[in-house]
């Protein structure tokens, strides 16, 4: 509407963007308002029913919207402010684009109509946003307002999930408009095609050793039931990719493991011994648990859409459309055939779990890994949450770390980026106050958005931060042992991390034997407040287990 121009029954724009949030079922905004947002601030401040989370780094603030997109399906909002406030949000955007998270991303801008600061902060943050998010929008006009905040959601929740950006200019916020909301559509996803259902089974019926790889884009309310159901139906095993743990309950006497290694690992060899792979789910942004080749494995791809052929991708059947539905329509069409095998499979998981069971019964100290992994295990409630930042304890958990239900195990195989640990575990105890939740960062990993610990503190949740400390970049240095470099430019000094803690308002602790991690995890568990617990870790044989024992033992099997 012109500016200036007030007709009767128009609002400000800047309101009716809260109110078009407010339609679509927003309960949060997370973020660091700039003063080019302060017309949806003050917008915001009279809103019943949205919350507004102030972070200390817009990054924290784009994890936890995206970590809320994650555990809800619906979508996370953030708000920053131009220039540097939207920069400092591109980190998270990709993280959600990239890890399939529901997302929102409100930025502002100078007058776009008349502005007389120059170029002072301005970037063309919509074209930065481009390449790293579903939909990003400049608003030009405050009559378009509804219809651009419905797209943007739509598209953020759409198969496969993502970030949306929309940026706001000052002057615009200020405009008067008669536009209103627009509700919610109510929309089905497709179902798969008879014919593609029935080749599938086929196949399925005349394979010998059948296995399910599930992957990303099962880790979906619906999937997961109907996944459990496929496995009782049919007594297929399974194995899941990083990123779909806990899709199935991992005490299922049919999971073969997680695929945390690239190549070599027990789970591997079992997916060698099938002659069919049923690969539900499979997203590109994870490396898969077996390359194709011509004349061997043949693969079904179910998904919601058709796969990305590469040189070691190419299924032949592809089975399109809602994965639940799909798996069900499976199910109910399959017969297990009784020449089905399935021994050779489930020996491989028998021998990986007998590999791991002395490791994770080591109590040296520092602290190994895999002891760790099992005392967080036990440590934790049936519906406890872990979420992990990136780092090289990510394969130690991803292994060996049994997930009973889905996104109990928060991890990050897409962008694996550091620094969203913390925050996505703020966001689980903020959506699930009544469950236990644990972040499990590295020492570097946690210091790149260790300032959240105060919004932590002041949001008044409860959850433990718990830090492997190396005094490295541990994963890197892996990596660089592994190619055989000289150990070189990965080390650096800590904090002291209890009194950091003891600085912003939480309680801190340090581990001093295996027997005092057993106890500080119960004490942290049931105190309320913000706990950090500073774990030194024996990474030492990181190498020789994770690059040769495994590869060697699984071969020979």
């Amino acid at each position: 509407m012109a500016e200036g121009a007030k007709p009767a029954g128009a609002v400000k724009a800047s309101d009716l963007f809260i109110e078009c949030l407010e339609e679509e079922g927003c309960e949060y905004i997370f973020g660091v308002p700039g003063e080019e947002n302060l017309d949806f601030l003050d917008s915001l401040s009279r809103s019943t029913k949205i919350k507004l989370i102030l972070t200390r780094h817009e990054q924290g603030a784009g994890f936890m919207a995206a970590t809320y997109g994650r555990h809800t399906g619906k979508t996370g909002v953030c708000i920053a402010t131009l220039g540097p406030g939207a920069t400092n949000f591109v980190t998270a955007a990709a993280y959600a684009t990239l890890g399939g998270m529901p997302m929102l991303m409100i930025t502002g801008q100078k007058p776009i109509k008349k502005s007389k600061q120059g170029r002072f902060q301005i970037l063309d943050v919509v074209s930065m946003m481009g390449p790293i998010t579903k939909f990003t929008h400049q608003m030009a006009s405050s009559d378009n307002i509804p219809s651009r905040v419905r797209e943007a959601y739509r598209l953020a929740e759409e198969e496969k999930p993502g970030a949306t950006h929309i940026e706001l200019p000052e002057d615009i916020a200020d405009e008067h408009t008669d536009s209103r909301p627009l509700k919610r559509s109510l929309v089905r996803r497709p179902t798969a095609d008879a014919k593609s259902i029935t080749q599938a089974v086929h196949a399925l019926q005349n394979a010998k050793a059948p296995v399910l790889v599930i992957g990303a884009g099962a880790n979906r309310k619906m999937t997961g039931k109907m996944l459990r159901e496929f496995v009782e139906e049919t007594g297929i095993p399974f194995l899941t990719t990083q990123l779909g743990k806990g899709v199935i309950d991992e005490r299922h006497p049919k999971f073969l493991g997680c695929a945390a290694l690239s190549a070599g690992d027990f789970v591997h060899r079992a997916v060698e011994d099938a002659d069919l792979i049923i690969n539900v789910g499979h997203d590109v942004i994870e490396k898969p648990p077996f390359f194709m080749r011509e004349g061997g494995t043949p693969v079904i791809h179910v998904s919601t859409k058709t796969a990305e052929v590469d040189p070691v991708y190419f299924p032949a059947i592809e089975v399109i459309g809602d994965i639940a539905n799909a798996i069900w329509q499976m199910k109910e069409a399959v017969t297990p055939n009784p020449a089905w095998n399935f021994d050779h499979m489930l020996a491989y998981r028998a021998a990986e779990v007998a590999h791991t069971a002395p490791l994770a019964a080591d109590t040296r100290f520092p602290i190994f890994p895999p002891h760790l992994v099992q005392q967080i295990r036990d440590a934790m409630p049936e519906d406890g949450i872990i979420c992990l930042d990136n780092g090289v304890y990510k394969i130690w958990f991803a292994r060996g770390y049994t997930a009973y239900q889905p996104n109990t195990v928060l991890l990050d195989n897409a962008l694996a980026t550091m620094g969203a640990g913390l925050p996505s575990a703020m966001m689980s105890a903020m959506l699930y106050p009544e469950r236990k939740v644990m972040a499990v960062c590295g020492d570097g990993g946690f210091m790149m958005n260790s300032q959240e610990m105060e919004t932590a503190v002041r949001l008044g949740l409860n959850m433990t931060v718990l830090i492997l400390n190396d005094n490295s970049y541990g994963m890197i240095r892996w990596k660089q042992a592994n190619m055989g470099f000289e150990d070189f430019g990965l080390t650096y000094g800590n904090p002291d991390f209890v009194k950091y803690a003891e600085a912003y308002g939480a309680k801190g602790h340090r581990v001093e034997s295996a027997a005092h991690l057993k106890q500080l995890l119960a004490h942290c568990n049931s105190t309320p407040g913000v706990h950090l617990i500073d774990c030194p870790v024996d990474y030492s044989e990181n190498d020789q287990i994770l690059n040769k024992d495994i590869k060697e033992l699984s071969k020979a099997l």
